[in-house]
């Protein structure tokens, strides 16, 4: 699909989308628990449905009403040898540990970016943890079959957090005893407080964490667990960002369903938002986002590094230099993002130096009209579409069905704020 988006000034209202990553985890604790799950807010990224269609394939039984869905699981029991986790990078590794709870050897994969995205870590632990492990030289498809006994390991924390999140689920609903998690470098800790969160939410066991470099899991517990939980999924901060910058560039942007207390890491779009200039207030459960006089600002993203996208077209519009932090994070995503953003507002005639694990964006001499690829990443997809609404002639943007992994509405969100964008067909 190809989206052309033309020059538009923006005005409303929108409900921000839901978040795959806390839906992710619901559901995830949802085949864990033992008993019924009522999950509200569900979300329908792409993600999302990979994540329903993988607890379905490990023994959940998913029921959809309107607004809700209803889970019910007896927990890990699969009921297919191949599990799909689309292309979920925190599908793929929430899930593995998970999975290896059940004795059934087992094939997980997924697609696109996907299988290209390092695995090695499962090769390295899953051996420590009595998992019978074949992997793709660590990439997939991985053959796993366990199952999984807890005991005490180390693991690397530098790449991603999403493997200590599917430790931490299995070992919690193996009701793990005395043992602990040594995580060495980990990053994207508010990921694991929402892990820790969603945990706690459904009644299972709940490790000891010292400074997010131990988590210990004490003497085995009675785990005695409501029939029927209750969840309801929060709002995407990650989602939502587009939607901040938007109307930091274009004009008054009310966005409602954002919980102010989430520990979501990409909640941090807020500093941003006002180190930059732009306005930005709050009441009544709404947060109202307008242009201001931008300037550069400097960032540290290293904890959140899926707001590097919508940073660039914050930036691409500041007047100077604005520096991010975190350039490293971003090679073993979609696309390898800090090239890829580089490529794309460079075409649009936004200059992106890279030092090391610094982004250099040199913003404020304005957008020019242009044909860009989301190269598959729907992230750039929609920054390249917020970056649109005031540059000088139309933006087109190939591949932009690339949204649907995390965001399947942006554009019909857009276009209700008053954003000029034709949606064509290949």
């Amino acid at each position: 699909m190809k989206a052309i988006v033309h020059p538009s000034v923006l005005h409303g209202n929108i409900r921000a989308p839901r978040s795959k990553s806390d839906m992710q985890r619901a559901c995830a604790a949802a085949l864990l628990h033992v008993g019924k799950t009522l999950i509200y807010t569900p979300g329908n990224s792409n993600d999302d449905l990979a994540a329903m269609d993988v607890i379905q394939k490990l023994g959940a039984v998913i029921v959809e009403h309107t607004g809700h869905l209803e889970i019910s699981s007896a927990g890990v029991m699969p009921v297919n040898d191949t599990v799909f986790c689309g292309e979920s990078g925190l599908g793929i590794r929430m899930f593995t540990p998970i999975a290896s709870m059940s004795s059934q050897q087992l094939t997980l994969t997924g697609s696109g970016s996907l299988l290209n995205r390092p695995m090695h870590f499962f090769d390295e632990i899953f051996p420590k943890l009595g998992i019978d492990i074949m992997s793709n030289d660590g990439k997939l498809p991985i053959k796993i079959k366990g199952p999984l006994v807890p005991s005490t390991i180390e693991v690397d924390g530098s790449l991603s957090s999403q493997f200590l999140t599917g430790l931490l689920f299995a070992f919690s609903a193996s009701n793990a005893s005395d043992v602990t998690i040594k995580v060495n470098d980990l990053k994207s800790r508010p990921y694991i407080d929402m892990t820790l969160q969603v945990i706690k939410a459904f009644g299972m066991k709940i490790p000891i964490v010292d400074s997010y470099e131990t988590f210990s899991f004490g003497p085995a517990s009675t785990i005695s667990s409501t029939d029927t939980i209750q969840y309801t999924v929060e709002g995407d901060w990650s989602g939502a960002s587009f939607l901040f910058v938007a109307g930091a560039i274009s004009a008054e942007v009310a966005i409602e369903g954002m919980n102010p207390d989430s520990v979501q890491a990409d909640k941090q779009i807020l500093k941003a938002i006002k180190s930059c200039g732009a306005h930005l207030s709050y009441n009544d459960g709404r947060y109202v986002v307008s242009p201001g006089e931008l300037v550069a600002f400097e960032f540290d993203a290293t904890e959140c590094p899926d707001l590097f996208p919508p940073l660039v077209s914050l930036a691409a519009y500041c007047k100077g230099v604005t520096k991010i932090k975190g350039a490293k994070r971003l090679t073993h995503k979609e696309s390898d993002r800090a090239l890829t953003l580089q490529d794309v507002f460079g075409k649009m005639g936004v200059k992106i130096d890279l030092d090391e694990d610094i982004m250099y964006v040199h913003g404020g001499s304005g957008m020019n009209t242009a044909e860009v690829h989301s190269h598959h990443d729907h992230r750039i997809a929609m920054a390249a579409a917020v970056a649109a609404l005031c540059a000088n002639g139309p933006v087109i943007i190939n591949d932009a069905e690339a949204i649907n992994k995390s965001y399947p509405d942006f554009y019909h969100h857009m276009i209700s704020l008053g954003a000029k964008i034709t949606l064509e067909t290949n």
